[in-house]
């Protein structure tokens, strides 16, 4: 258990600073109250918890119709073990040891899935205090005037409104906006931060600098 629990703290504070909110339990009974009590985005979930298994708590999950999207931790790597997994109502499965980008965009995977699943019975705009964002036209509006932005600058502006009080770090927009491991400038992010401010006007000052952390969006 020594292990586990250093693992599951080392998860915990990668997410974290990652701008992920993050709750954590170490028993089965535990997340089953935690899911019953809160709404969450996303459940990581291990298979060897102690008490209610990992399998009962996602075979429990769905059958009160919880339908939150579930990433499953394993040791096991049998395709049987996947498989079962799978079919008990997880949505994906991760063999550790694993690498931590590859968990952190499975998480993003998982997260982006619910959203455009959640997006097909609402109106699909991001709307703040007069900036609206239309996800599907990508027109951008301030109190009804369209604002023209770039591809980059929409996308930039979309990742931020869609996570309203998410902290992002530098690296994680530029691997989610521009698809890159690393910033080709010294200051990409930045500019163009400082272009979609400008062009915002007022609005602009929602887009918050963390200091030694990223950005966010919101008052």
């Amino acid at each position: 258990m020594e292990d586990e629990c250093r693992v599951a703290d080392f998860i915990a504070r990668g997410l974290r600073a990652e701008g992920w909110i993050v709750a954590h339990v170490s028993t089965g009974e535990a997340a089953l109250e935690s899911l019953r009590r809160d709404a969450v985005d996303v459940v990581i979930l291990d298979l060897m918890l102690p008490g209610i298994s990992g399998q009962d708590v996602c075979r429990t999950m769905r059958a009160r119709g919880i339908d939150t999207p579930v990433l499953m931790l394993s040791a096991l790597d049998a395709v049987t073990e996947r498989v079962a997994g799978l079919r008990l109502g997880a949505d994906d499965y991760l063999t550790k040891p694993f690498d931590f980008d590859e968990l952190v965009a499975r998480l993003e995977a998982l997260g982006r899935r619910r959203g455009e699943l959640a997006g097909a019975a609402h109106d699909d705009v991001l709307r703040f205090e007069g900036l609206e964002l239309e996800t599907r036209s990508l027109r951008v509006s301030i109190d009804g005037a369209e604002i023209a932005l770039t591809a980059r600058e929409r996308d930039l502006l979309k990742l931020l409104m869609a996570n309203p009080d998410r902290v992002f770090a530098r690296e994680r927009i530029l691997n989610t906006v521009w698809g890159l491991q690393e910033d080709p400038l010294t200051n990409v992010i930045d500019v163009y931060i400082a272009r979609l401010r400008k062009k915002l006007g007022a609005h602009g000052a929602y887009i918050r600098t963390v200091r030694g952390h990223g950005y966010r969006f919101g008052r």
